[in-house]
Protein backbone atom coordinates (compact mmCIF):
# COMPACT_ATOMS: atom_id res chain seq x y z
CA UNK A 1 0.00 0.00 0.00
CA UNK A 2 1.38 3.19 -1.10
CA UNK A 3 1.92 6.24 1.67
CA UNK A 4 -1.16 8.21 0.25
CA UNK A 5 -3.52 5.18 0.66
CA UNK A 6 -2.19 4.81 4.24
CA UNK A 7 -3.23 8.25 4.81
CA UNK A 8 -6.43 7.63 3.47
CA UNK A 9 -7.11 4.08 5.33
CA UNK A 10 -9.22 5.71 8.12
CA UNK A 11 -11.59 8.17 5.87
CA UNK A 12 -12.55 6.32 3.36
CA UNK A 13 -16.17 6.26 3.49
CA UNK A 14 -15.72 10.24 4.26
CA UNK A 15 -13.64 10.27 0.95
CA UNK A 16 -15.93 8.45 -0.92
CA UNK A 17 -18.88 10.36 -0.08
CA UNK A 18 -16.70 14.01 -0.42
CA UNK A 19 -16.35 12.84 -3.94
CA UNK A 20 -20.38 12.65 -4.56
CA UNK A 21 -20.42 16.00 -2.59
CA UNK A 22 -18.01 17.63 -4.44
CA UNK A 23 -19.35 16.68 -7.94
CA UNK A 24 -22.69 17.70 -7.20
CA UNK A 25 -21.53 21.04 -6.10
CA UNK A 26 -20.17 21.38 -9.25
CA UNK A 27 -23.27 20.61 -11.49
CA UNK A 28 -24.66 23.39 -13.78
CA UNK A 29 -27.45 23.81 -16.39
CA UNK A 30 -25.17 24.68 -18.79
CA UNK A 31 -23.69 21.49 -20.65
CA UNK A 32 -20.36 22.72 -21.84
CA UNK A 33 -19.83 23.79 -18.05
CA UNK A 34 -20.44 20.31 -16.85
CA UNK A 35 -18.20 18.54 -19.81
CA UNK A 36 -15.65 20.50 -17.94
CA UNK A 37 -16.20 19.71 -14.76
CA UNK A 38 -16.70 16.03 -15.41
CA UNK A 39 -13.39 16.43 -17.38
CA UNK A 40 -11.70 18.07 -13.73
CA UNK A 41 -13.08 15.52 -11.55
CA UNK A 42 -12.08 12.54 -13.45
CA UNK A 43 -8.50 14.00 -13.39
CA UNK A 44 -8.27 14.33 -9.78
CA UNK A 45 -4.72 15.05 -7.76
CA UNK A 46 -3.99 13.05 -4.39
CA UNK A 47 -6.91 15.28 -2.94
CA UNK A 48 -4.40 16.11 0.01
CA UNK A 49 -6.38 19.28 1.07
CA UNK A 50 -9.63 17.27 1.48
CA UNK A 51 -8.07 14.61 4.07
CA UNK A 52 -6.67 17.74 5.89
CA UNK A 53 -10.06 18.33 6.60
CA UNK A 54 -11.49 15.11 7.45
CA UNK A 55 -8.56 14.16 9.52
CA UNK A 56 -8.17 16.93 11.59
CA UNK A 57 -12.11 17.13 12.25
CA UNK A 58 -12.17 13.47 13.64
CA UNK A 59 -9.13 13.89 15.25
CA UNK A 60 -10.35 16.48 17.80
CA UNK A 61 -14.23 16.63 17.49
CA UNK A 62 -15.45 14.05 21.14
CA UNK A 63 -16.92 11.34 19.21
CA UNK A 64 -14.16 11.07 16.09
CA UNK A 65 -16.98 12.09 13.36
CA UNK A 66 -17.37 14.44 10.88
CA UNK A 67 -21.05 16.58 9.78
CA UNK A 68 -22.09 18.05 7.35
CA UNK A 69 -20.08 21.36 7.73
CA UNK A 70 -17.26 18.78 7.13
CA UNK A 71 -18.32 18.31 3.94
CA UNK A 72 -19.34 21.45 3.11
CA UNK A 73 -15.72 22.64 4.30
CA UNK A 74 -13.86 20.05 2.02
CA UNK A 75 -16.02 20.82 -0.76
CA UNK A 76 -15.43 24.39 -0.50
CA UNK A 77 -11.66 24.37 -0.51
CA UNK A 78 -11.29 21.64 -3.17
CA UNK A 79 -13.50 23.84 -5.18
CA UNK A 80 -11.66 26.80 -4.70
CA UNK A 81 -7.98 25.22 -5.13
CA UNK A 82 -9.75 23.68 -8.21
CA UNK A 83 -10.60 27.82 -9.40
CA UNK A 84 -6.81 28.82 -8.84
CA UNK A 85 -5.63 25.46 -10.39
CA UNK A 86 -7.37 26.68 -14.17
CA UNK A 87 -6.28 30.05 -13.42
CA UNK A 88 -2.89 29.65 -12.77
CA UNK A 89 -2.66 27.49 -15.82
CA UNK A 90 -3.83 30.46 -18.10
CA UNK A 91 -1.32 32.91 -16.60
CA UNK A 92 1.73 30.53 -16.78
CA UNK A 93 0.33 30.13 -20.20
CA UNK A 94 0.64 25.63 -18.79
CA UNK A 95 -0.88 23.48 -21.77
CA UNK A 96 -0.86 20.40 -18.81
CA UNK A 97 -2.02 20.04 -15.36
CA UNK A 98 -1.10 16.91 -13.99
CA UNK A 99 -0.22 14.74 -16.97
CA UNK A 100 -3.38 15.43 -18.91
CA UNK A 101 -3.86 18.35 -21.00
CA UNK A 102 -5.34 22.00 -19.00
CA UNK A 103 -8.53 23.47 -19.54
CA UNK A 104 -7.18 26.35 -21.67
CA UNK A 105 -5.40 23.73 -23.66
CA UNK A 106 -8.50 22.33 -24.63
CA UNK A 107 -10.97 24.82 -24.55
CA UNK A 108 -8.94 28.27 -24.46
CA UNK A 109 -8.25 31.24 -22.28
CA UNK A 110 -11.76 32.84 -22.26
CA UNK A 111 -13.18 29.49 -21.31
CA UNK A 112 -10.54 28.88 -18.60
CA UNK A 113 -10.78 31.84 -17.25
CA UNK A 114 -15.04 31.98 -17.00
CA UNK A 115 -14.95 28.19 -15.58
CA UNK A 116 -11.84 29.63 -12.72
CA UNK A 117 -14.52 32.09 -11.76
CA UNK A 118 -17.74 29.53 -11.92
CA UNK A 119 -15.92 27.42 -9.59
CA UNK A 120 -14.53 30.07 -6.91
CA UNK A 121 -18.51 31.59 -6.51
CA UNK A 122 -20.01 27.88 -6.46
CA UNK A 123 -17.38 27.85 -3.08
CA UNK A 124 -18.74 30.69 -2.27
CA UNK A 125 -22.37 30.12 -2.34
CA UNK A 126 -22.07 26.71 -1.04
CA UNK A 127 -21.13 28.53 2.76
CA UNK A 128 -23.34 31.22 1.73
CA UNK A 129 -26.48 28.70 0.93
CA UNK A 130 -25.87 26.92 4.46
CA UNK A 131 -24.58 30.07 6.91
CA UNK A 132 -21.56 28.85 7.20
CA UNK A 133 -20.19 32.42 7.71
CA UNK A 134 -17.77 31.57 9.51
CA UNK A 135 -15.93 28.59 7.29
CA UNK A 136 -16.61 31.16 4.70
CA UNK A 137 -14.31 33.65 6.72
CA UNK A 138 -11.42 31.55 6.93
CA UNK A 139 -11.58 30.20 2.81
CA UNK A 140 -12.05 34.02 1.98
CA UNK A 141 -9.03 35.49 3.79
CA UNK A 142 -7.07 32.36 2.27
CA UNK A 143 -8.13 33.35 -1.58
CA UNK A 144 -7.00 36.87 -0.63
CA UNK A 145 -3.55 35.80 1.15
CA UNK A 146 -2.85 33.31 -2.56
CA UNK A 147 -3.30 36.45 -4.84
CA UNK A 148 -1.15 38.82 -2.63
CA UNK A 149 1.43 35.68 -2.49
CA UNK A 150 1.72 35.46 -6.31
CA UNK A 151 1.89 39.40 -7.00
CA UNK A 152 4.78 39.73 -4.46
CA UNK A 153 6.40 37.08 -5.96
CA UNK A 154 6.04 38.62 -9.43
CA UNK A 155 6.88 42.07 -8.19
CA UNK A 156 10.20 40.68 -6.31
CA UNK A 157 11.26 38.58 -8.97
CA UNK A 158 12.01 41.99 -11.30
CA UNK A 159 14.32 43.04 -8.85
CA UNK A 160 16.11 39.84 -7.45
CA UNK A 161 16.47 41.28 -4.12
CA UNK A 162 14.55 39.24 -2.12
CA UNK A 163 15.60 38.21 1.71
CA UNK A 164 14.75 35.24 3.68
CA UNK A 165 11.71 37.06 5.62
CA UNK A 166 9.93 37.82 2.40
CA UNK A 167 10.56 34.51 0.77
CA UNK A 168 8.73 33.17 4.21
CA UNK A 169 6.21 35.78 3.22
CA UNK A 170 5.62 34.86 0.11
CA UNK A 171 5.43 31.01 0.49
CA UNK A 172 3.34 31.60 4.08
CA UNK A 173 0.61 33.51 1.74
CA UNK A 174 1.30 31.38 -1.90
CA UNK A 175 1.01 28.01 -0.45
CA UNK A 176 0.38 27.54 3.31
CA UNK A 177 -2.68 29.68 4.03
CA UNK A 178 -4.37 26.88 2.07
CA UNK A 179 -3.38 23.96 3.51
CA UNK A 180 -3.70 26.36 7.19
CA UNK A 181 -7.60 26.92 5.58
CA UNK A 182 -8.02 23.03 5.29
CA UNK A 183 -6.81 22.31 8.71
CA UNK A 184 -8.72 25.32 10.32
CA UNK A 185 -11.89 24.48 7.98
CA UNK A 186 -12.15 20.68 9.51
CA UNK A 187 -11.58 22.16 13.68
CA UNK A 188 -14.15 24.78 12.91
CA UNK A 189 -16.64 22.30 11.79
CA UNK A 190 -16.52 20.18 14.93
CA UNK A 191 -15.80 22.75 17.16
CA UNK A 192 -16.09 26.34 19.15
CA UNK A 193 -12.94 26.54 20.37
CA UNK A 194 -10.84 29.54 19.10
CA UNK A 195 -7.90 28.32 20.46
CA UNK A 196 -7.66 25.14 19.24
CA UNK A 197 -8.94 25.96 15.96
CA UNK A 198 -6.07 28.74 15.65
CA UNK A 199 -3.34 25.56 16.59
CA UNK A 200 -4.87 23.32 13.61
CA UNK A 201 -4.34 26.32 11.07
CA UNK A 202 -0.70 26.69 12.50
CA UNK A 203 -0.15 23.13 11.83
CA UNK A 204 -1.42 23.79 8.78
CA UNK A 205 0.30 26.57 8.13
CA UNK A 206 3.69 24.83 9.23
CA UNK A 207 3.51 21.92 6.87
CA UNK A 208 2.06 24.11 3.95
CA UNK A 209 5.96 25.75 4.98
CA UNK A 210 7.80 22.88 4.46
CA UNK A 211 5.84 21.69 1.50
CA UNK A 212 7.03 24.51 -0.57
CA UNK A 213 10.12 24.29 0.26
CA UNK A 214 10.64 20.69 -0.67
CA UNK A 215 8.88 22.06 -4.01
CA UNK A 216 12.10 24.45 -4.10
CA UNK A 217 14.27 21.63 -3.69
CA UNK A 218 13.25 20.03 -6.66
CA UNK A 219 14.66 22.77 -8.66
CA UNK A 220 17.75 21.50 -7.85
CA UNK A 221 17.53 17.25 -8.47
CA UNK A 222 16.89 15.29 -10.95
CA UNK A 223 14.35 13.27 -9.53
CA UNK A 224 11.37 12.49 -11.56
CA UNK A 225 8.57 15.10 -10.39
CA UNK A 226 6.70 16.57 -13.50
CA UNK A 227 9.02 19.96 -13.58
CA UNK A 228 12.71 19.97 -15.13
CA UNK A 229 15.23 20.78 -13.39
CA UNK A 230 16.35 24.59 -12.97
CA UNK A 231 13.14 25.65 -14.25
CA UNK A 232 12.51 28.22 -10.88
CA UNK A 233 15.62 29.66 -12.16
CA UNK A 234 15.00 29.78 -15.62
CA UNK A 235 11.29 31.54 -14.31
CA UNK A 236 13.78 33.65 -12.28
CA UNK A 237 11.82 32.65 -9.06
CA UNK A 238 13.65 33.07 -5.65
CA UNK A 239 14.04 30.10 -3.55
CA UNK A 240 15.57 29.45 -0.73
CA UNK A 241 18.38 27.58 -1.69
CA UNK A 242 19.36 30.43 -3.68
CA UNK A 243 18.13 33.35 -1.51
CA UNK A 244 20.87 31.47 1.05
CA UNK A 245 23.70 31.16 -1.77
CA UNK A 246 22.93 34.76 -3.06
CA UNK A 247 23.52 35.78 0.53
CA UNK A 248 26.73 33.93 1.20
CA UNK A 249 29.03 34.48 -1.56
CA UNK A 250 31.14 37.54 -2.68
CA UNK A 251 29.76 40.39 -4.37
CA UNK A 252 31.62 38.94 -7.15
CA UNK A 253 29.86 35.70 -7.20
CA UNK A 254 26.52 37.41 -6.32
CA UNK A 255 27.09 39.51 -9.50
CA UNK A 256 27.52 36.92 -11.62
CA UNK A 257 24.64 34.99 -10.14
CA UNK A 258 22.21 37.47 -10.52
CA UNK A 259 23.04 38.51 -14.07
CA UNK A 260 22.82 35.10 -14.66
CA UNK A 261 19.61 34.40 -13.72
CA UNK A 262 18.38 37.82 -14.79
CA UNK A 263 19.96 37.85 -18.77
CA UNK A 264 21.18 33.96 -19.59
CA UNK A 265 17.78 32.32 -17.85
CA UNK A 266 17.43 30.54 -21.48
CA UNK A 267 21.16 29.12 -21.49
CA UNK A 268 21.13 25.30 -20.47
CA UNK A 269 24.58 25.32 -19.84
CA UNK A 270 24.46 28.75 -17.71
CA UNK A 271 21.61 27.29 -15.95
CA UNK A 272 23.55 24.07 -15.08
CA UNK A 273 26.72 26.43 -13.60
CA UNK A 274 23.93 28.11 -11.10
CA UNK A 275 22.55 25.19 -9.43
CA UNK A 276 25.97 24.22 -9.22
CA UNK A 277 27.07 27.30 -7.87
CA UNK A 278 23.81 27.04 -5.41
CA UNK A 279 24.93 23.19 -4.53
CA UNK A 280 28.52 24.70 -3.51
CA UNK A 281 27.52 27.59 -1.47
CA UNK A 282 25.25 24.94 0.78
CA UNK A 283 22.36 26.24 -0.15
CA UNK A 284 20.49 22.81 -0.67
CA UNK A 285 21.28 21.92 3.14
CA UNK A 286 20.28 25.20 4.17
CA UNK A 287 17.06 24.95 3.13
CA UNK A 288 16.71 21.18 3.76
CA UNK A 289 17.60 21.98 7.77
CA UNK A 290 15.28 24.97 7.49
CA UNK A 291 12.07 22.50 5.89
CA UNK A 292 12.77 20.21 8.77
CA UNK A 293 12.53 22.57 11.52
CA UNK A 294 8.81 23.57 9.93
CA UNK A 295 8.12 19.78 10.05
CA UNK A 296 9.35 19.30 13.74
CA UNK A 297 7.37 22.51 14.52
CA UNK A 298 4.18 21.22 13.03
CA UNK A 299 4.71 17.42 14.90
CA UNK A 300 4.69 18.89 18.18
CA UNK A 301 1.71 20.70 17.91
CA UNK A 302 0.25 17.20 17.33
CA UNK A 303 1.40 15.88 20.80
CA UNK A 304 -0.89 16.65 22.98
CA UNK A 305 -3.88 14.97 21.34
CA UNK A 306 -4.61 11.17 22.35
CA UNK A 307 -3.43 9.22 19.98
CA UNK A 308 -5.87 7.60 17.26
CA UNK A 309 -5.85 6.47 13.87
CA UNK A 310 -6.65 10.02 12.25
CA UNK A 311 -3.66 11.17 14.53
CA UNK A 312 -1.44 8.44 12.73
CA UNK A 313 -2.46 9.72 9.19
CA UNK A 314 -1.41 13.10 9.94
CA UNK A 315 1.84 12.40 11.06
CA UNK A 316 1.94 10.21 8.56
CA UNK A 317 1.23 13.53 5.84
CA UNK A 318 3.40 15.71 7.77
CA UNK A 319 6.34 13.29 7.26
CA UNK A 320 5.05 12.25 3.41
CA UNK A 321 5.08 16.04 2.51
CA UNK A 322 9.05 16.22 3.00
CA UNK A 323 10.08 12.80 1.68
CA UNK A 324 8.02 12.51 -1.15
CA UNK A 325 9.58 11.72 -4.51
CA UNK A 326 7.42 14.75 -6.80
Amino acid sequence: MNVTSQIKQPILIEMELFEKKFYESMTSKVALLNRITYYIVNRKGKQMRPMFVFLVAKMISNDNEVNERTYRGASVIELIHTATLVHDDVVDDSNRRRGFFSINALWKNKIAVLVGDYLLSKGLLLSIDNGDFDLLQIISVAVREMSEGELLQIEKARRLDIVEEVYYEIIRKKTATLIASCCALGAKSVSEDFALVEKMRLFGELIGMAFQIKDDLFDYTDDAIGKPTGIDIKEQKMTLPLIYALNNCSPKEKSWCINSIKNHNKDKKRVREVIQFVKNKNGLTYAEQKMVQFQQEALSLLQDFPNSNYKESLILMVNYVIDRKK
